[in-house]
């Protein structure tokens, strides 16, 4: 991991969960418990930076011509979630909302297959593998509807004048 940071934070985690859930065994388990936490940490931090990288290539697709905000991550243009720090102003939450009902909408006007291969992989969270089993296809298979779907998702919302 490059991220010194990122890493600390992991090690903290894992650390609290270990004090959480197993305080009460026995000292000698501590180590080999701590060690499967922080793997599954790790894993998981790994797993939500591969999902973050997917959206934020999808999302880049509507973004307005790449001009001097080339370094912008679509998703920080996205209003933030009501449990944070920040006061939504009631305009903003109305948009926030409308966007996110025509998102839905959208993800409903898509070929079934195409939906499910897209709300696997990316609402699941589930590879590339785990969905062509779960689908009954082949992992080529999965990359194509999910492919389609992210494409034909990024054109409908062009279409209806959202830029993200």
């Amino acid at each position: 991991m490059r991220e010194e940071q990122a890493a600390l934070d992991i090690v903290q985690d894992a650390m609290l969960r270990l004090a959480e859930k197993y305080g009460d065994r026995p000292p000698g388990e501590l180590p080999m418990l701590f060690q499967r936490i922080l793997q599954n940490a790790i894993r998981d931090w790994f797993r939500r930076q591969k999902v973050r990288a997917t959206w934020v290539t999808l999302f880049s697709s509507l973004l307005p011509g790449r001009g001097e905000d080339e370094d912008q991550d679509p998703l920080e243009t996205l209003a933030v979630a009501g449990a944070s720090n920040t006061e939504e102003l009631p305009p903003d939450r109305l948009e926030r909302v409308q966007v996110i009902e025509i998102i839905e909408q959208e993800i409903k006007n898509l070929p079934a297959r195409q939906r499910e291969a897209f709300l696997m992989r990316y609402w699941e969270e589930l590879d590339v593998a785990e969905t062509a089993q779960a689908m009954g296809c082949s992992e080529g298979s999965v990359k194509t509807h999910c492919s389609r779907a992210a494409h034909a998702l990024a054109t409908a919302l062009r279409a209806r004048g959202i830029t993200l």
